[in-house]
């Protein structure tokens, strides 16, 4: 396995091109699965780990995958699906794999799909996916580990879920588009993914309103063409690089961002004294000599990104003042607490409340990646300690960051990658 290994104090500087979101991609490439002829083109796909996953999935069910690494592309073509089990040994290896339950038992009739596996950071279970498919007409059980579904033709109806469920709402939309009549998604989830994925399907064909609301709406159609598109920049990625210039005073440029997928993160960063101005098309971020303390609370979109949370707290270790940060999210998404204490931070943790006592330096230590935006986290909090960082398991940080690395070295941090 490799690990990182980063000398602090260095001050980043330059610019960055932010890659496709890995999140928009996911469900889009689940979805391309609903045409059943013609060839789905995808640009602006990171190579991820969890891209090449999702892939191995789609090959696995019987569609042809082809895959451009130079121009960024994918092709898809899923006249011929022969298969409607994703096995676990796919599934297990990433959640959003999960996502291929909807456009299956849509377009085949039947599925039978692994639990899903993926980071560890608490519940994330998948009974509001279920649910909803029932309300639709699915029967489903569960053997082995395995949700198996069945279905004559799923009908409209209206599915409330308890709370807003990213990946359920749109494993929900992906069901229903090939069904008859309207449905009716309340309490959905709003993040610009979810837009995205709704804007990918209409383009295919399907009658989706409503999407980035809290109420979506879907009448059914009969089938869905294939179409060549674009997938939003990754606002995870853009969010990570703008604190990466703030926690080390640097300066960066940053094209292919979209601020207005990062209002809270913008305004959250301003508080600790972070210079934000989107300028045509480009997004100046400049770091403070110090960073201020700040009060944050992670929220379903359109509030601060749970995603991003480990990355501001290693903000926080260092920055004048005390911090608090609430996760309401994900009940065990403090597992970087611990490693960030190793590098001699000061934080406390009470049930879903982190309090974040700001010093004016950490030293570096070897510490472990739990999850990809821990991995993430400790990175940023590595580029501003006292001598040298190891960070294992990197191949956490490698499902949701393309280039790393190599955009921070770019940027000047003293990075590399070894075999540990």
């Amino acid at each position: 396995m490799d690990k990182f290994v980063i000398d602090g104090k260095a001050r980043l500087s330059g610019t960055v091109k932010v890659g496709g979101a890995k999140n928009a991609v996911l469900p889009i490439l689940a979805a391309s699965l609903l045409a059943e002829r013609g060839e789905t083109v995808i640009n602006q796909v990171p190579d991820l780990a969890d891209i090449h996953t999702m892939s191995e999935v789609l090959k696995h069910l019987g569609a042809e995958v082809k895959r451009d690494h130079k121009e960024k592309k994918i092709a898809i073509k899923a006249d011929s699906l022969n298969n409607f089990e994703a096995p676990y040994d796919l599934v297990r290896r990433m959640r959003a794999s999960f996502l291929v339950l909807g456009p299956i038992l849509a377009r085949m009739g039947k599925a039978k799909v692994s639990l899903p596996g993926g980071c560890v950071i608490g519940q994330r279970p998948v009974n509001l996916h279920l649910l909803g498919l029932q309300k639709l007409g699915a029967k489903l059980k569960e053997e082995h580990g395995y949700v198996v579904a069945s279905c004559d033709h799923l009908k409209g109806t209206s599915v409330c879920f308890d709370r807003p469920t990213h990946t359920g709402t749109e494993n929900l939309m992906m069901a229903a588009v090939l069904g008859t009549g309207k449905t009716t998604l309340i309490n959905a989830a709003c993040d610009p993914e979810v837009v995205d994925i709704a804007n990918f399907l209409n383009l295919m064909g399907a009658r989706i309103e409503g999407a980035g609301t809290s109420v979506v709406t879907i009448k059914g159609v009969k089938r869905l063409r294939a179409v060549e598109y674009t997938p939003i920049p990754d606002r995870l990625e853009a969010g990570t690089f703008m604190m990466a210039a703030g926690i080390t005073g640097g300066y960066l440029e940053m094209r292919n961002a979209n601020l207005a997928h990062l209002s809270i993160v913008t305004q959250k960063l301003q508080e600790m004294g972070v210079e934000i101005e989107e300028n045509k098309g480009r997004v100046k971020v400049k770091g403070p000599k110090r960073l201020t303390g700040v009060s944050v609370t992670t929220y379903p979109h359109p509030g601060f990104p749970t995603d991003l949370q480990a990355s501001i707290m290693a903000l926080a270790t260092v920055a004048d003042g005390g911090s608090e940060i609430r996760e309401t999210v994900f009940e065990e998404r403090f597992t970087h607490v611990m490693e960030l204490n190793r590098l001699g931070a000061d934080i406390k943790v009470e049930g879903d409340k982190a309090t974040i006592f700001g010093v004016p330096r950490i030293k570096g230590a070897t510490v472990m990646a739990s999850d990809i935006r821990a991995g993430a986290g400790l990175s940023l909090a590595a580029l501003v300690a006292d001598g040298t960082t190891e960070i294992l398991r990197i191949y956490h940080i490698d499902r949701g960051y393309e280039s790393f690395e190599t955009k921070l070295a770019t940027l000047g941090a003293k990075i590399k990658r070894v075999k540990e």
